[in-house]
Parts: structure tokens; C-alpha cells; sequence
């Protein structure tokens, strides 16, 4: 008895679930997941360094995966050290783009934008990725 019981909240967990939110249609979710529009011209390559300035392991490779679908070139992802973790995200400007700079804040949803330039590198941003950064909702490699 309490074996079908428990089946039958299942079944209706997971029909509910398969809804849309307010409605009774099923969600397609088999359906192909949109990707991010590209915010980067084609004519143009920003070499990027993600760096990952949380404890949240893996948050560092999702930025990375969002940057390139909107046309950035990331070269490296990294992690950076405890001492250097952050709250908020930050946008280093390391080659004189400050433009580049300001379309990268944007396209993670907002950042604070820091020149810092560096000839060393071979880069053009550094993007720390802070706490308060939240990947998309939606699937980025389905």
C-alpha cells in the first residue's frame, strides 16, 4: 500500500514538474536550449582570462562557456587563491580597450571596470568572477 502511495505522488510530482508555471501545457524540454546572442563582431578577437574568485568550484569554467558563446576568445580560466577571493565581479582592462572592457561588465551581467594595464600579458581583459555572479538558467552546451 504505501508503495503505490508513494508512486502515485511521484507521477504526479513529475507531471507537474513537465508544466509551465501557472499554466497546464507541458514544457518542451527536449526542445533545442537557446544561446546567447553574440556581443563580440565577428571582425574582432578579445583575449580574455577568466579567473574563478570564489570558493564555488566549477563557476569559473561556466563563465568561461558564457564569454565564448557571446564571441569572447577566452584563452585561460584559472582560480584564484583564498586570499584573493571576491564578493563582486571585476573587469581588468589590460591592453587600452576600455570598450572591451565595458562590453564584457556587461555581458556578465555587470561588473566594476578597472584599467590595469599590463604588457607582459598577452590579453586583453582579466574577468575575476565574484560570489554574486549567477550562471544562466538556461543550458549552455545542451
Amino acid at each position: 500500500m504505501a508503495l503505490v502511495l508513494g508512486a502515485t505522488f511521484f507521477v504526479i510530482y513529475r507531471v507537474r514538474a513537465t508544466r509551465a508555471p501557472g499554466t497546464s501545457a507541458p514544457v518542451d524540454a527536449t526542445g533545442p536550449a537557446t544561446r546567447p546572442a553574440r556581443v563580440v563582431p565577428d571582425s574582432v578577437r578579445i583575449k580574455v582570462e577568466v579567473v574563478n574568485a570564489t570558493a564555488t568550484r566549477g563557476l569559473g569554467r561556466l563563465a568561461t562557456a558564457w564569454l565564448r558563446d557571446q564571441g569572447f576568445d577566452v584563452v585561460s580560466t584559472v582560480t584564484a587563491p583564498e586570499k584573493e577571493r571576491r564578493d563582486s565581479s571585476l573587469v581588468l582592462d589590460r591592453s587600452g580597450h576600455p570598450d572591451w572592457a565595458r562590453l564584457a561588465a556587461a555581458s556578465i551581467g555587470g561588473a566594476r571596470v578597472e584599467a590595469r594595464p599590463d604588457s607582459l600579458r598577452y590579453l586583453d581583459l582579466t574577468i575575476l568572477v565574484g560570489r554574486s555572479w549567477r550562471a544562466p538558467l538556461q543550458s549552455l552546451y545542451p
